[in-house]
């Protein structure tokens, strides 16, 4: 009983690896994560000189078929994870954009992927508990600007003001349960929702998409906006033009892996009865 219970335990340790870096946040991956990075970089082996749009179309394709999984993130305490085996619409985004980034800088390694990784997700890059985590898409394309990842993409006056009143996680503490029971977090978060409210924010309506293709530049990340009480955007994607075919590749819960969506932008906003979408692109 005692050897089993020993090898139980190993296979845990060797399947599992937490470790605290130099600046004192947990980071949770496992071997493979390791070993699925080597193949990526191995993949995309001289192709650092490509424009990081093109960087990002490569990278998304190279994650097809990986399958969806949610709530990777809900690790307690708060810390960066690397979970390149499963990931959701966010998730999808972030990895994407955070290996583009590794590449692209060129002697790409996997602890400057993590790094990229933890700059994107959080606030100003810091990890110093649940609230810097960028939860809401629009909060995440304004600070990942500010940080001179990505600029908004605005067209006017084809953009119209998207006018946001965010509460649903404030108003729905007992749905995270890293703010359930504790009020102060729930009172931080309902601040930073409050702080995103008074910004100024613009989308491109759903009726506009399909006559404004030309604005989407394969690589853009989208995301699509919603009517739903407190909430700001439910999906996220990144855009992918073939021809004349504008549609974009992501995380699908409806097919539980990565696809290319087989559908129009326009239509499967049609389907979700997304309102539009906000537009995003990768600089260099």
């Amino acid at each position: 009983m005692r050897k089993t219970l020993i090898s139980i335990l190993f296979l845990v340790q060797i399947l599992s690896t937490t470790y605290t870096n130099a600046q004192g946040y947990n980071i949770y991956s496992e071997p493979r994560d390791k070993q699925i990075f080597d193949n990526y970089i191995s993949v995309m082996k001289g192709k650092e000189r490509l424009e990081i749009d093109k960087i990002i179309v490569e990278t998304a394709k190279f994650f097809l078929s990986v399958p969806y999984v949610a709530h990777t993130l809900e690790i307690e305490p708060e810390g960066l994870v690397i979970n390149l085996r499963g990931m959701d619409c966010t998730t999808f985004v972030e990895t994407v954009l955070a290996l583009s980034r590794t590449v692209k800088e060129g002697e790409p390694t996997f602890e400057k992927f993590c790094d990229n990784l933890r700059f994107i997700r959080y606030r100003e890059g810091k990890i110093s508990g649940y609230h810097d985590r960028l939860h809401y898409t629009s909060d995440w394309m304004y600070e990942n600007e500010k940080k001179g990842i990505i600029r908004r993409v605005i067209h006017t006056p084809e953009w119209e003001p998207l006018f946001l009143n965010l509460h649903i996680m404030s108003s729905n503490p007992g749905k995270y349960k890293q703010l359930s029971g504790d009020d102060s977090l729930k009172e931080t978060v309902k601040n930073i929702e409050k702080d995103i409210n008074t910004r100024d924010h613009f989308y491109l309506p759903h009726s506009k998409i399909q006559k404004n293709a030309s604005l989407f530049k394969s690589g853009d990340i989208v995301g699509f906006t919603t009517k739903i009480d407190g909430l700001d955007v439910t999906h996220m994607g990144i855009i992918y033009k073939e021809g004349n075919n504008l549609t974009f590749i992501h995380a699908s819960l409806t097919h539980k892996k990565v696809i290319v969506n087989r559908e129009p932008l326009h239509t499967y906003l049609s389907n979700t009865k997304g309102t539009g979408i906000i537009l995003s692109r990768a600089e260099n």
